[in-house]
């Protein structure tokens, strides 16, 4: 197996064999981001791709999951794709689930048929970043998509049957645009209604344009409470559609995981248990670790 620059896979997918597909991402320039600032966006030559796959079928008697790296592999050509789902599908037969990370403006750039494809080729699952339903915020993060392009994308994905996790960032908005922030992105969520979601706090990675702007003093970092009361928001607001909630990320105050909405009650009975009880909401600036 072979594997260019770091390697990035969300954590979900803890259990999936990680197939290098493209090196970095196509848009790489999002404020807060820095995973792929070590690589140029690249395709990997196809027969390098299969080379792996059969390498990784060599080295594993059986597997049920793969997660295809690295940024958005969606973004790739449909043609390209299907060769490697196909390859996949037949070097494991007993594959369940093939997953990648997506943008919701690749979605957009596919037809509905293409996409379609994808699936009866085996694609059932793709990781994409909302991070925020304000657009003001997608703007200054330079996220280069806005709301209705997620809401097109997330669209299109349901009618070709492809599952989508989208991630999105408590205290994107900073101190100062929380409630806008966390408002309109559940206000995007109930238009969309992922199959999954994963909510992580923010976290200032080094080197990256928004660690900067912190250091400006452009951006100010939301307090510990800001966060907290955005995932209760959430919770309080978000509509009555099946949903699995990835609340476990590392950064996140009060970790917790589960099926929405079965699961609201008691998720939002923590946080506001949390709100009341936890010493960290006495913090003016949330202390968060980079990925």
């Amino acid at each position: 197996m072979r594997y260019e620059g770091k390697v990035y896979r969300p954590w979900p997918e803890a259990d999936s064999i990680l197939i290098q597909t493209t090196l970095g991402c196509s848009n790489n320039q999002c404020t807060f981001c820095n995973m792929f600032s070590d690589k140029r966006f690249k395709i990997r030559e196809l027969e390098d791709i299969f080379s792996d796959i059969e390498q990784a079928r060599k080295i594993h008697a059986h597997v049920e999951s793969i997660f295809l790296i690295d940024g958005n592999v969606m973004a790739v050509r449909t043609e390209f794709l299907l060769a490697i789902l196909n390859k996949i599908t037949e070097t494991f037969p007993e594959i369940q689930n093939i997953a990648l990370y997506a943008g919701f403006n690749d979605f957009r750039r596919k037809t509905v048929a293409e996409l379609k494809q994808m699936r009866a080729a085996g694609l059932t699952m793709a990781y994409a970043g909302l991070e925020s339903g304000d657009p003001i915020v997608l703007d200054n993060i330079k996220k280069a998509m806005k709301p209705e392009h997620a809401i097109e994308g997330m669209a299109m994905a349901k009618e070709a049957g492809i599952k989508v996790l989208a991630s999105f960032i408590f205290g994107l908005g900073g101190r100062h645009r929380s409630k806008e922030h966390i408002k309109a992105t559940t206000d995007i969520l109930n238009i969309m209604q992922p199959e999954e979601i994963a909510p992580m706090a923010i976290a200032i990675q080094p080197g990256t344009e928004l660690e900067q702007q912190v250091v400006r003093g452009e951006f100010v970092m939301p307090s510990p409470l800001q966060v907290l009361e955005e995932e209760k928001y959430l919770l309080e607001n978000l509509a009555d559609f099946d949903c699995y909630y990835w609340g476990d990320h590392g950064n996140n105050i009060s970790p917790m995981r589960g099926m929405l909405p079965q699961a609201r009650v008691p998720f939002k009975d923590r946080i506001e248990h949390e709100i009341a009880t936890n010493p960290v909401t006495k913090q003016d600036i949330i202390q968060t670790f980079s990925w």
